[in-house]
């Protein structure tokens, strides 16, 4: 399993439109710096009135396929 950990703060407005858009990705630079490319849809279940926001794990295969996305801390 690779197992990446990154923070992430965006506002209500601007995750609304990024989930409206079809296929859009989330950029986010992990804490060693690895850039990762995550579908915008894997962060509606941690959106909120705030947007999404926090310290997120990111775990995926040997095979680099998604497997799951937890909020460590907000």
């Amino acid at each position: 399993m690779n197992i990446f950990c990154f923070r992430l703060n965006i506002s209500y407005q601007a995750f609304e439109q990024l989930y409206r858009s079809p296929n859009t990705v989330i950029k986010v630079r992990d804490d060693t710096g690895r850039m990762l490319q995550i579908p915008a849809m894997r962060f509606v279940p941690f959106f909120s009135q705030l947007g999404v926001r926090g310290y997120f794990q990111l775990t995926l295969s040997e095979k680099n396929k998604f497997e799951k996305l937890v909020l460590l801390e907000q």
